[in-house]
């Protein structure tokens, strides 16, 4: 299990425990059940990547503590 840390630089901040093994896909509907916004509108990036739904996060070397931001569609 990992923990990663989104901030949407909104002023929320949201950790979520994770496999390394899960995608993004599952890493937005954890997101989304947190916040209340429907994964569909979400999107998770790190500088100017912008991260796909299939990839899972050990191929986007996310680890353990990582931060990412959040934002809306």
């Amino acid at each position: 299990m990992i923990e990663v840390v989104l901030n949407d630089r909104l002023g929320k901040k949201v950790r979520v425990k994770c496999n390394d093994d899960d995608t993004i896909g599952d890493l937005k509907k954890l997101v989304a059940a947190q916040t209340g916004t429907r994964a569909d509108k979400i999107r998770i990036q790190k500088w100017y990547t912008i991260y796909k739904d299939h990839i899972t996060l050990k191929d986007c070397e996310i680890h353990d503590g990582m931060g990412l931001e959040l934002y809306y569609n």
